[in-house]
């Protein structure tokens, strides 16, 4: 919609001659009368306001020659005539708007009939008032609320679910995911172990309370270790080597037997060294042997 202002109302150029001339429809002797000078024709005023005029938009009758004139793409209206279609302020030195179906308005209510509607109350939104736009929707600032708490958003970040607008917390409380530790909202980065989601700095060791994002860990009974933690105050010891059977590394396999543990690698007959893993062992006191150097103790 574009608003225009008129830089005043024209008079036409009248005259009054001393020299003999005529009058270019009704020859009438202009001498010491008033005349109009249209299209290089010198008329009488009373020719020129039957056959020259201009019509008026509003009143539909003629512009005289003793009438100031306002025009606006190819259209006339007698300066009392051109006003508001809707409030009927004059128009003469005022800013206005010309609708598509030939109506003057004043920019007030030019805004208010044909400005956007806010898409919260759907009355117009005013130029120059504060409104937000987003998406090619405009709505005033205190109707751009927020879905869920109602509250105005204004210079606050949103975020959108469907057509729903929502602010940041109310959006994190109903739509984010949840730290399997603490239940808040992880509202950036994070993790997932186990299919369930955490926090970074949630994730951390259970004794030494490392963080373990990005590091080697294990878990026991639904807790999880750093390496080195597991290893002094989870992990077994081996009954071979005494050191922690971690899973890590080499020495995976572990061989079970009446609460003792073996790396498999470790599970060894004690006199000539032959692997037992998945074979017949003698156990004797805190040693194991293979069958045949059982026989020869």
């Amino acid at each position: 919609m574009a608003f225009y202002k008129h830089s005043g109302p024209r008079s036409y150029l009248t005259s009054t001659m001393t020299d003999r001339f005529d009058c270019y429809y009704c020859r009438d002797n202009l001498h010491g009368k008033k005349y109009v000078k249209k299209d290089d024709k010198h008329v009488c005023t009373k020719c020129f306001n039957k056959l020259c005029a201009n019509t008026c938009a509003e009143c539909k009758r003629p512009i005289g020659a003793d009438s100031k004139e306002l025009h606006h793409k190819n259209r006339y209206w007698h300066e009392d005539c051109f006003r508001c279609a809707k409030c009927y302020k004059p128009l003469a030195s005022e800013p206005f708007s010309a609708r598509d179906d030939g109506k003057i308005m004043c920019g007030k209510c030019g805004s208010r009939e044909d400005g956007n509607r806010c898409q919260g109350c759907y009355k117009v939104v005013m130029p120059g008032t504060q409104n937000v736009e987003y998406k090619n929707k405009v709505w005033h600032e205190e109707c751009f609320t927020c879905f869920d708490c109602k509250q105005p958003i204004r210079t606050q970040s949103f975020m959108t679910k469907g057509d729903d607008i929502y602010c940041t917390a109310c959006h994190d409380k109903k739509f984010a995911k949840k730290c399997f530790h603490c239940k808040q909202a992880i509202t950036s980065g994070g993790i997932s172990y186990q299919d369930n989601p955490w926090h970074s700095e949630c994730f951390v060791c259970k004794t030494c309370r490392k963080s373990l994002a990005g590091t080697r860990f294990t878990s026991h009974e639904q807790d999880v270790y750093c390496v080195d933690c597991y290893k002094t105050d989870v992990a077994k010891k081996c009954n071979g080597c005494k050191n922690p059977i971690t899973g890590f590394g080499h020495g995976t396999n572990v061989v079970n037997y009446e609460g003792y543990a073996w790396h498999e690698y470790c599970f060894n007959c004690k006199r000539c060294s032959l692997s037992l893993a998945n074979k017949r062992f003698v156990i004797n006191i805190d040693h194991i042997y293979c069958p045949d150097c059982a026989k020869k103790l």
